[in-house]
C-alpha cells in the first residue's frame, strides 16, 4: 500500500501564488471577469467620472488648443491679405485690403512695405503657434503618461492585492497581467485620443464654420452639404469595429498566457522536448493575434479614404460655385477664396481625423471595461467597518459547524467541529481532495465559510481586523514563494522594518543560517527568480524563517514536506519543531515523523472529520488511518533493507 497521500500542488496564477495557499480551482461565475455586466454606458459614465477627476489639466489643454485654433485662422486670413494687398497695388483688384476687423492697410506705405509687414505679421504667429505646440505637447505628455496612467495602474494593482482567491483562480494570469499593462492605455486612449481630441475637433470644426458662414452663408452651406453622409458612415463603421476589438483583446490574452506558461514551465518543456510544439502553439497564438489586427486595419482604412473623398467633393463644390462668386465681385479671391479654400482644407483634415477618433473609441472602450472590471470586482474578503484590531492573542481556534464550498451545491467541507487549544500541534491528515488545504485556508480568511463560523480566542474571524488577523498568523506553503531580492529581504518580508540581529535570529531557528553563510554575500545574497539558485530544503527554510520572524502565535504548515526529498525533509525537521514550539499549529502532514510528534491528529474524508485523536490511539483503532500509517512502515522498513542490502 502507498504512503499517506498527500494533495498535489495546482496551479497557481502568477499574480497570486506569492500569497495564496494550494486551492482547488474554481470557475465561480461571480469572480470570472466577463465583463457582460458592463454596457457602454456604464464604461462611458466611469470614463467620464474618471476624467472629471483630471479636470484642469483637460481644461489647460482646450485653452492651449483654443490658442492654436486662433493662430491657424489668423495665419490663413493673413495669408488672404498678403494675396489681396498684391493685387490691389496689380490693379486687379478694386478695393484696398484690410487688417482684421476692417482696418486699411498704411496707405502711405510702397507696396513692398504693405507686403512686407503682412509677411511679418505671418511670421510672428507661426513662432507663437510653435511656442503653443511645445506648450501642448508637453501639458499632453505630463496630463496622460505621468499621471493618469501611473494613477490607474497603481489604482488596479491596489484592487488586486485586495481580491479574494476566487478570482485569481477563475481568470487567468495573462488576462491579469494584460489589463494592468495594455488595457490601462486604453483608457489614457480614451481621455486622450477621444475625449480631448474630440473636444479639439467639435471646437475646431465651430470655428472654421463660422469664419466660413462670415465670409458667404451659401457658399458654406454648399460645401458642407456632405456632412449627415459622412456622420452615416461613421456610426455604421464603429458598430463594426467593436466587437473586432472585444475579440482582439482575448486573442492577445491567450497569447500572453501562452508566453507566461512557457516561461514559467521552460524546464519542463525542455525536459520532454517539446521545444518545436511550444513555438508551433504560440506562433498560431501570434497569428491569430496578427489576422484579427488585420481585418481591424482593413476596416479603418477601407473608412478613412470614404470620409476623405466626401471632402474632395466639397473642394470641386468650391471651385464651381467660388469661382462664381469672385466672378461677380461678391467675393474677394485673397481674403474670400484662398482663405475659404484654407479652411475647408483644415476642416478636410478634421474631418480625416474624426476616423481616428472613431477607431480610438471602440478601441479604448474594449480595453477600458476590462479595466473597470477590476477595479468593480467585490472584495468579498475584507474587515468589517468596526473591527476589532488584534493585539495578541493566545491561538485559542474553534471550528463551530464550519462548512464550505467554492461553487453552489458542491460542498467541499461539511459541518467541521474542532477545538484546538493554545500552543496545540494539531496535524490533519486525508487524501486528496479531503479539504485540508480549505480547512486551514479559513483561519487567515482567504475564504469565509459558506456556514458556521471560526473563532480565535472566542471571537468570530469576520469581526477582526484583516490585516492585524493576517498578522498573526505564519503561513508555510508545500512550494514556497521567493521574490527576486536579497536574503534578507525575503525572510523580513512579512515585517520589513525588522532588524538585522532579529532576521538572523529567525534564520537561526528554521536552521537557514549555516547555508546563508555559506552564500557569497550572506544574508545580502541575491536570489534569482523565484529563488531557483537554491535547493528546495533551502527555501524551505528561507520560507520557516519569514513565517516566524513575525512571531505569529499560530502558524500554519500546508505540507511544507510534499515538495521535497526525505534526506531534505529530515535537514529541515529540526527547524519545524523549532518553529512550532509555543506556538498553535496546524500542520497538513502524511509522514509518520511529523504524526508522532503531533499533540492530535484530525483524519479528513471528503470534507468531513472521521477520526481524531492522539496517534498512538489511531494507530490502534482500525481505520483507514491504521492502514495508511502500516503502509507506510512497512514501505520505509523495505527501503530500510534494500539499503543494507546493496
Amino acid at each position: 500500500m502507498a504512503p499517506l497521500p498527500s494533495p498535489p500542488a495546482p496551479h497557481q496564477p502568477a499574480a497570486a501564488v506569492a500569497a495564496s495557499p494550494s486551492l482547488p480551482p474554481t470557475t465561480s461565475g461571480s469572480a470570472v471577469l466577463s465583463g457582460d455586466h458592463l454596457t457602454t454606458g456604464d464604461v462611458l459614465r466611469r470614463l467620464f467620472a474618471l476624467s472629471w477627476r483630471y479636470r484642469w489639466g483637460c481644461a489647460g489643454l482646450l485653452a492651449l488648443q483654443t490658442l492654436l485654433l486662433g493662430t491657424s485662422l489668423a495665419a490663413l486670413q493673413l495669408g488672404g491679405i498678403g494675396i489681396d494687398a498684391i493685387r490691389y497695388h496689380l490693379g486687379e483688384q478694386s478695393e484696398p485690403p484690410c487688417w482684421p476687423g476692417g482696418w486699411p492697410l498704411p496707405a502711405g506705405w510702397s507696396p513692398l512695405g504693405q507686403v512686407g509687414i503682412v509677411a511679418l505679421a505671418i511670421l510672428v504667429v507661426a513662432l507663437a503657434r510653435a511656442g503653443l505646440n511645445y506648450g501642448y505637447t508637453v501639458a499632453a505628455g505630463v496630463l496622460v503618461h505621468q499621471r493618469i496612467v501611473v494613477d490607474l495602474r497603481a489604482s488596479v494593482y491596489d484592487k488586486l492585492q485586495r481580491l479574494d482567491f476566487r478570482f485569481y483562480d477563475a481568470n487567468a494570469s495573462g488576462s491579469i497581467i494584460n489589463r494592468i499593462t495594455s488595457d490601462v492605455q486604453s483608457v489614457r486612449m480614451f481621455v486622450d485620443g477621444v475625449l480631448v481630441q474630440f473636444a479639439i475637433l467639435v471646437l475646431s470644426l465651430a470655428g472654421y464654420v463660422a469664419y466660413m458662414l462670415s465670409l458667404h452663408v451659401g457658399l458654406t452651406v454648399a460645401c458642407l452639404a456632405t456632412t449627415p453622409l459622412l456622420g452615416w458612415l461613421t456610426v455604421r463603421f464603429s458598430r463594426r469595429v467593436r466587437p473586432m476589438y472585444d475579440a482582439n483583446r482575448k486573442l492577445v490574452d491567450r497569447m500572453v498566457l501562452s508566453l507566461a506558461e512557457n516561461l514559467q514551465g521552460a524546464a519542463v518543456v525542455r525536459g520532454f522536448g517539446r521545444e518545436p510544439d511550444e513555438i508551433e502553439r504560440f506562433r498560431q497564438h501570434n497569428d491569430a493575434v496578427r489576422d484579427q489586427q488585420r481585418d481591424i486595419f482593413w476596416r479603418v482604412a477601407t473608412f478613412s479614404p470614404q470620409a476623405q473623398q466626401l471632402t474632395q467633393i466639397n473642394l470641386i463644390v468650391l471651385l464651381v460655385y467660388g469661382g462664381y462668386l469672385v466672378s461677380t465681385n461678391e467675393l474677394s479671391l485673397g481674403a474670400g477664396l484662398v482663405v475659404f479654400a484654407g479652411l475647408l482644407q483644415q476642416l478636410a483634415s478634421q474631418v480625416a481625423h474624426l476616423s481616428t477618433i472613431a477607431n480610438s473609441v471602440q478601441e479604448s472602450l474594449t480595453g477600458s471595461r476590462r479595466v473597470f472590471e477590476v477595479l468593480e470586482a467585490n472584495v468579498a474578503i475584507q474587515s468589517p467597518p468596526q473591527s476589532r484590531i488584534l493585539e495578541r492573542t493566545r491561538g485559542e481556534l474553534v471550528f463551530d459547524g464550519v462548512a464550505f464550498a467554492y461553487r453552489p451545491g458542491t460542498p467541499v467541507l461539511h459541518g467541521i467541529d474542532l477545538k484546538i487549544e493554545a500552543g496545540q500541534k494539531v496535524a490533519i491528515v486525508g487524501a486528496t481532495g479531503a479539504g485540508k488545504s480549505t480547512l486551514l485556508s479559513l483561519v487567515p480568511r482567504f475564504h469565509d465559510p459558506s456556514a458556521g463560523r471560526v473563532l480565535l480566542d472566542g471571537v468570530d474571524l469576520r469581526e477582526l481586523d484583516l490585516d492585524s488577523l493576517r498578522r498573526s498568523i505564519g503561513i508555510v506553503f508545500q512550494e514556497s514563494f521567493l521574490f527576486s531580492h536579497t536574503i534578507a529581504a525575503n525572510i523580513a518580508f512579512g515585517h520589513p522594518e525588522a532588524s538585522r540581529a532579529r532576521i538572523e535570529r529567525a534564520a537561526r531557528i528554521a536552521a537557514a543560517d549555516e547555508f546563508i553563510a555559506r552564500l557569497p554575500d550572506g544574508y545580502d545574497t541575491l536570489l534569482g527568480e523565484h529563488g531557483l539558485n537554491l535547493s528546495g530544503g533551502q527555501r524551505q527554510r528561507l520560507a520557516i524563517a519569514r513565517a516566524v520572524l513575525l512571531d505569529p502565535p499560530i502558524l500554519l504548515l500546508d505540507d511544507p514536506a510534499a515538495a521535497i526529498d526525505t534526506r531534505t525533509e529530515r535537514e529541515i525537521s529540526a527547524s519545524l519543531r523549532s518553529a512550532m514550539e509555543r506556538r498553535t499549529t496546524l500542520i497538513i502532514a502524511h509522514r509518520l515523523a511529523t504524526l508522532r510528534d503531533a499533540d492530535w491528529v484530525v483524519v479528513l474524508e471528503e470534507g468531513r472529520v472521521v477520526a481524531q485523536g492522539r496517534h498512538d490511539d489511531l494507530l490502534a483503532a482500525p481505520g483507514h488511518y491504521r492502514e495508511a500509517a502500516l503502509a507506510q512502515m512497512f514501505a520505509g522498513e523495505s527501503a530500510a533493507r534494500g539499503g543494507v542490502d546493496g
